[in-house]
């Protein structure tokens, strides 16, 4: 599911180029080191609220209007001026990028079928896994 949320950007202006970063409707403050860098940490902070959401069982967080952000009433407004933009987020793609756990599935094969696959050294998981991914049009 892609998603897009207004995020507040203060540059503070200092030596590490720090830029402070609030997700008003998720409740999300971070910060990033140069731009490029605060927009990689928004996103990645987005994606790990919404997955956390997900696996809580919870409903993530509509997005806002960007025109019902105000700035002014935003968590870093006195640290410096701050800036409105937009971040997207594709959970579904987040959560495939960080979820690297397994889980063990018994699949059942012919015997024939299970004794050529071990005779050809062929990992069987990895089939299906390719497989699996080739079938649901997803990739790693």
């Amino acid at each position: 599911m892609k998603s897009v949320y207004p995020v507040i950007f203060t540059p503070l202006n200092d030596e590490k180029n720090t830029v402070l970063i609030e997700v008003p409707d998720l409740g999300i403050l971070t910060e990033g080191f140069g731009m490029a860098d605060a927009v990689d940490m928004a996103r990645d902070a987005i994606g790990l609220k919404g997955i956390s959401c997900e696996d809580d069982k919870r409903e993530i967080p509509k997005a806002s209007a960007i025109s019902d952000i105000d700035i002014a009433k935003g968590t870093f407004a006195e640290d410096g001026k701050g800036y409105l933009s937009l971040v997207d987020i594709d959970f579904a793609e987040y959560r495939r990028k960080i979820d690297h756990k397994t889980v063990r599935r018994n699949v059942t094969l012919p015997n024939w079928l299970n004794q050529e696959a071990e005779k050809a050294h062929i990992n069987v998981s990895r089939v299906l896994q390719e497989a699996l991914m080739a079938k649901l049009g997803v990739t790693r």
